[in-house]
């Protein structure tokens, strides 16, 4: 992950804040962010809330052949993915160092600690078992991603029913969950990591580290624990030295809120499956409050509708009477009609006008048809002129040579000031031909 750096001011704040016992958000330093959980329509399904980390869970299973040094046991299998849709900094489709280590603590936080009874997964020893595969998807990351997405993998492996089978013989029958109720999993206890951050060098601690928090520390200690106080997992990264009595101090810590987040999870899923069986509404869209808003609202106000006659004749008393009143219309000209005070009328001098302009027109257009009619006149009699002039023949055997020079251009320029079109013609020029003897 490629996170845009801190400047130095902005660590020199927060490490001033921690120093303080001060956080960001407000919390004390042993305090965890609020925790959310939702399913989804199906089971297996679930989005957990972390403060603003989102992480989305999602089981599934079918029937697959069992590895060959466990014919008994079936199999378990977990991918957490970082998208860029959670933070910028993730590139799809690369395994980062990172990745790898969430994945890693993952798989030794839900498979190593045997909280899933793996045996009763076996369908037909040798032949047929069922494959778990859970699949985390971080939604959003602001901080202490494997708390989140080992809090959604306990949720949804313990919300997750696999379709009921029965075997006679050889012969393996999976069931729809319309002919039988689905059958949970087997889980022993619920591992759950808790993550604690370190600064100058172990001085001070934070529960639940922040993604600006995670920036400035110097290292970090994961525990895996359930509630009854076992240790599934342990981990510590970063530049940093543990003495003993921190790491206990963490596992005391851990255990108390291990037994809070626990509690909260059981009493999730038995919401959901009260709900389920009353045959209520259920899933990610039921659970988004809906007391919410999204557009400017004002309460309405009652109105007291007794006196209103009443307070309309008051009204109309206390006003002034109008100054003058027109009882008829004003006919200033024929066709038109006016009440009260207003502007003179004008069509008439609007009449006048238009009539001058057009008589200016007419005149303008009778001037430039006379102009026309002249030069076409002198064109005409231009080209009887060039026409009347004798061609002479050579009779002599040689070639006769004829050479075209072409008139001059003869520019005459017609203007027509009509107010609508304006055009500027010009008239076709003049051809003569002339015949040049060859010299003797």
């Amino acid at each position: 992950m490629k996170a845009t750096p801190l400047s130095n001011c902005e660590r020199r704040f927060l490490l001033r804040a921690i120093e303080e016992r001060k956080r960001l958000d407000g919390r004390q330093c042993y305090d965890y962010r609020n925790i959310r959980v939702s399913f989804g329509t199906d089971y297996g399904c679930c989005v957990v809330e972390l403060g603003k980390t989102r992480v989305l869970a999602q089981v599934s299973c079918e029937l697959v052949p069992p590895k060959p040094n466990r014919p008994t046991e079936g199999i378990l299998f977990f991918n957490l993915e970082l998208s860029p849709m959670a933070a910028p900094g993730f590139e799809p489709g690369r395994q980062t160092e990172l990745l790898v280590k969430l994945n890693r603590l993952i798989e030794r936080c839900l498979r190593n600690s045997k909280c899933i009874d793996t045996e009763s997964l076996c369908v037909v020893a040798g032949e047929k078992v069922w494959q778990i595969r859970l699949d985390l998807h971080l939604l959003n990351h602001d901080g202490n991603i494997i708390d989140a997405a080992s809090i959604a993998g306990i949720v949804a492996l313990c919300h997750f029913r696999r379709p009921d089978v029965s075997v006679q013989g050889e012969e393996v029958t999976v069931y729809t969950p319309e002919e039988r109720d689905p059958v949970p999993l087997s889980i022993h206890h619920m591992p759950i990591c808790v993550s604690f951050a370190f600064f100058q060098q172990g001085t001070y601690l934070l529960v639940d580290p922040s993604e600006r928090e995670e920036r400035v520390m110097d290292g970090v200690l994961i525990i895996a624990m359930n509630k009854h106080h076992e240790i599934c997992t342990i981990q510590s990264s970063g530049g940093i030295m543990l003495v003993k009595d921190q790491v206990l101090r963490c596992s005391k810590i851990t255990a108390v809120k291990v037994a809070e987040i626990t509690e909260l999870i059981q009493k999730a899923l038995e919401n959901d499956q009260k709900v389920r069986k009353e045959g209520g509404k259920f899933g990610f869209a039921e659970s988004i409050p809906d007391q919410k808003i999204t557009a400017f609202k004002m309460e309405g106000a009652a109105v007291d509708t007794n006196n209103v006659e009443e307070q309309a004749e008051e009204i109309i008393t206390k006003a002034d009477p109008p100054s003058e009143v027109f009882a008829k219309p004003i006919l200033h000209t024929p066709g038109t009609a006016q009440i009260g005070e207003g502007i003179e009328n004008s069509w008439e001098d609007l009449e006048e006008s238009e009539k001058e302009d057009a008589a200016e027109e007419e005149g303008e257009s009778e001037a430039t048809a006379f102009e026309c009619q002249k030069m076409e006149t002198e064109d005409a009699s231009t080209m009887r002129e060039t026409n009347s002039e004798p061609i002479v023949l050579s009779d002599s055997e040689e070639e006769e040579v004829v050479i075209l020079e072409p008139q001059e251009l003869l520019k005459k320029t017609r203007s027509q000031t009509n107010s609508k079109q304006e055009n500027t013609t010009k008239k076709a020029f003049n051809k003569r031909r002339k015949k040049k003897r060859p010299a003797p």
